[in-house]
């Protein structure tokens, strides 16, 4: 007969079966609900990490656009700021061209007005007096002088005022370029999303950078650029329309002194004229004079020799008479009338030759003027050559000089 196998091990009652059932349902369904709730946990996380990743991504492209279009308003006030001041470096230094013309101009006057003073100089004797030509000639080298050192001290000032300005050109323009640069990164950073071929991980990638500065620290800065170009823009602008005061003040200045040079020379040449006619006159009416005194001179020796020649016959009478016999030898009306005549020819002979001798001495002192006048004629034909060399030397200022014309403020669009 078959034998009834029978295996080896612990046996359990059906309750431990049931109970075993229930174990294992017990633990599926606490599984279950674990499972559950991680994944009812694990949908909330996924939801709240996409929403903050979604708002944080979304505050950041904001935050971005915010920082690119703050940056990109700087950028353009910069650009406004760069353009303004190379206006004025430009309208400055046409200010300092023109200055520099206008005191190279003044070399002319000063050379025309030594000259002058060099030329007066060869005047002579009674000639060469302080007359109001030469005060207002040395007037005219001073006031160029002092002008010749007002636009030169212009120039100067125009020169440093042009270094400050490109100095702080220099600023602006690295700040500018800096702030190019950010909005290219920043732009870069904008277009970035997961789908970016050269994206990846960094190291360290939240560090703070070496050299980094606060928001306040990169707008003050910005800020004191744009103060600064405009503080030695509107420095530029006074100097430019004081620079332009000036050339037009010493040109007007320098006009004026001009006329009022010429002016005295053209009086003192009237004066010299009028001088030298009245001269001529005189030693027209002298020679006149000499011509007649040496004629009346010529009638005195001629009347002086003919009474001499009567002395001698009145005298011969006497004397011959002195010869008569005896009673003869009577003083009659014949020697009374002899001896009358004598003295009378005697007195006649000593008058004539005191005024013939006064007439020689007056005609003496007619030469002697007549010498004076010609000589001081011959000062005056020199005096009055030179005055008018002066005046042709001086219608060399007479040539226009090219006007500066004032350019349009290039800060505050004034025009100077």
């Amino acid at each position: 007969m078959a034998r009834l196998s029978v295996k080896p091990g612990q046996r359990f009652t059906v309750q431990d079966w049931h109970t075993n059932s229930q174990l294992i349902s017990s633990d599926a369904e606490r599984q279950r609900s674990a499972s559950h709730q991680v994944r009812q946990e694990a949908r909330a996380l996924r939801n709240k990490t996409t929403n903050q990743a979604k708002w944080d991504e979304h505050n950041n492209q904001t935050r971005l656009d915010e920082r690119i279009s703050s940056t990109n308003r700087w950028k353009e006030t910069l650009d406004q700021c760069l353009a303004a001041i190379d206006a004025e470096i430009d309208a400055l230094s046409k200010v300092k061209e023109a200055a520099e013309l206008a005191l190279q101009a003044k070399n002319l006057p000063l050379d025309v007005s030594v000259e002058c003073l060099t030329l007066r100089e060869s005047r002579r004797a009674i000639d060469v007096v302080r007359d109001p030509v030469e005060e207002e000639l040395h007037k005219e080298v001073k006031l160029i002088d002092k002008a010749k050192r007002e636009l030169q001290q212009r120039v100067s000032e125009a020169f440093q005022e042009l270094c400050l300005l490109q100095a702080a050109r220099q600023q602006l323009s690295h700040d500018q370029r800096c702030k190019v640069e950010a909005l290219e990164i920043d732009g870069m950073c904008l277009s970035l999303n997961v789908n970016s071929p050269n994206i990846s991980f960094k190291v360290n990638p939240t560090r703070v950078p070496e050299g980094s500065t606060t928001l306040a620290e990169w707008e003050q800065h910005s800020q004191c650029n744009k103060e600064h170009a405009e503080a030695e823009m509107k420095a530029s602008s006074r100097l430019r329309e004081a620079t332009v005061l000036a050339i037009a003040q010493t040109s007007n200045e320098l006009e004026a002194q001009r006329v009022a040079t010429e002016f005295a020379l053209r009086k003192r040449m009237r004066e010299l004229e009028s001088a030298y006619d009245e001269l001529k006159w005189q030693e027209q009416n002298t020679l006149e004079e000499i011509a007649e005194l040496e004629e009346d001179i010529q009638h005195l020796e001629e009347d002086l020799r003919r009474r001499t020649e009567d002395l001698k016959v009145a005298q011969t009478r006497l004397e011959t008479r002195t010869n008569r016999p005896n009673k003869e030898l009577c003083r009659d009306q014949v020697q009374y009338g002899l001896t009358d005549e004598v003295q009378q020819l005697r007195g006649t002979i000593c008058a004539l030759s005191q005024k013939l001798q006064q007439s020689q001495d007056t005609l003496d002192a007619l030469s002697r003027q007549l010498h004076r006048i010609q000589t001081d004629s011959g000062y005056k034909a020199n005096s009055l050559m030179l005055d008018k060399k002066c005046m042709d030397i001086r219608q060399k200022l007479l040539v226009p000089a090219p006007k500066f014309m004032p350019e349009v403020d290039a800060f505050n669009g004034s025009t100077n």
